[in-house]
């Protein structure tokens, strides 16, 4: 079987280990612009020795960002400061990835770290959309219901974000369909109560994602790999349930996905999630087994014996670690000596490498 420090090869893209680090969002930018902080932020991860660091989510409108302080990649003007970071990460030997996300009625409200609700005009705020005029809960506006013509936009800008997300040099972009935003709203009949050709059934709530996928894939080269952010679950009875996630995932591979990054919820605020460690590990083995593609699991993944754990089981192709990258950007480096695996350590370094650490 697979280990943790095994390399994965996705098309012409081949991982040096079964370590990512996900999409986290920073909520430092200024009118979508990548700044110093990003760059700092993931400079300092991409020499930590994961092989996959996906970019958090970046907007692919102006009205699609979660908050004020987004990621963007509407405009021309946004590819120089991110393929700044995209050149820095391969230098280290770390494949760059984007998200792509808009984040639909979830959209205009404060930065991570401040009260979660809508902005008004007033607050810096703008008009939201999504498939039906449902508020995400309490504090939160009741969005505009995207009409066809919208719909259409909406696809166009996911493929001339996959566009400028090349001119930027990723190797690999992941398409946010999780945690309650646009793709997901869509998704789950909880948020979409549409009658027309985007609503009812499984067909129907699922043609956004579908045309959004061959959409980007017809964007992104054959060489390079396409990802998908899923929730597997929203957690509530008569929402968007694990075994759709399955038939949805069958048909994505079809469209060119080549890998799931599998989370869960975030659709509804009073969601009853199970956490724990490894909590959404079972949906990415699922997954797995049953759409028979590659996966990513994610959710309080902590340490190396766990995350070696996951990958030697056949429960997923690839760990994402959130947390424990924030506090610790050099946590594949620790991880890969606590293994007994030798790995690739950055020049500057070596003279704090334990012995025995250092791949030739």
């Amino acid at each position: 079987m697979a280990h943790l420090f095994e390399p994965l090869k996705l098309r012409d893209i081949t991982l040096a280990n079964r370590i990512g680090i996900p999409p986290m969002c920073q909520y430092s930018a200024r009118d979508g612009m990548a700044a110093d902080w990003h760059f700092v932020h993931y400079g300092s991860r991409a020499v930590g020795g994961a092989a996959l660091m996906i970019i958090e989510a970046t907007a692919v409108t102006a009205e699609g960002r979660i908050s004020q302080g987004d990621l963007g990649i509407w405009d021309d003007k946004h590819v120089e400061p991110l393929a700044r970071i995209a050149d820095f990460s391969k230098a280290q030997g770390c494949v760059p990835a984007i998200q792509l996300a808009h984040a639909g009625r979830k959209a205009s409200v404060g930065l991570g770290w401040q009260t979660q609700n809508t902005l008004d005009e007033s607050e810096g705020g703008w008009r939201i959309v999504a498939p039906s005029p449902v508020s995400f809960g309490e504090n939160y506006a009741v969005p505009d219901e995207l009409d066809e013509a919208g719909i259409g936009e909406v696809i166009a800008r996911f493929s001339s974000g996959a566009r400028r997300a090349l001119d930027a040099g990723f190797d690999a972009v992941e398409i946010h369909a999780a945690h309650g935003y646009l793709l997901h709203q869509f998704l789950s009949p909880l948020s979409n109560r549409r009658t027309d050709a985007y609503g009812g059934s499984f067909e129907n709530r699922t043609r956004l994602m579908r045309e959004v996928v061959t959409a980007v894939r017809a964007e992104w080269p054959e060489r390079l790999p396409l990802l998908i952010r899923l929730s597997a679950t929203d957690w509530v009875e008569g929402g968007w349930s694990a075994d759709e996630t399955v038939e949805l995932c069958r048909v994505l591979k079809g469209c060119g996905v080549d890998l799931v990054d599998v989370s869960s919820a975030g659709l509804v605020p009073t969601a009853k999630i199970p956490a724990g460690p490894g909590f959404q590990t079972e949906f990415a083995a699922k997954i797995r087994r049953e759409a028979g593609i590659n996966t990513a699991a994610v959710g309080l993944i902590t340490s190396p014996a766990q995350a070696d754990h996951i990958i030697r089981s056949g429960q997923a192709d690839m760990v994402l670690l959130g947390r424990e990258i924030l506090r610790n950007p050099y946590w594949p480096l620790a991880a890969a000596h606590t293994l007994g695996h030798a790995t690739a350590w950055p020049a500057q370094y070596l003279r704090a490498a334990p012995s025995g650490s250092v791949s030739r």
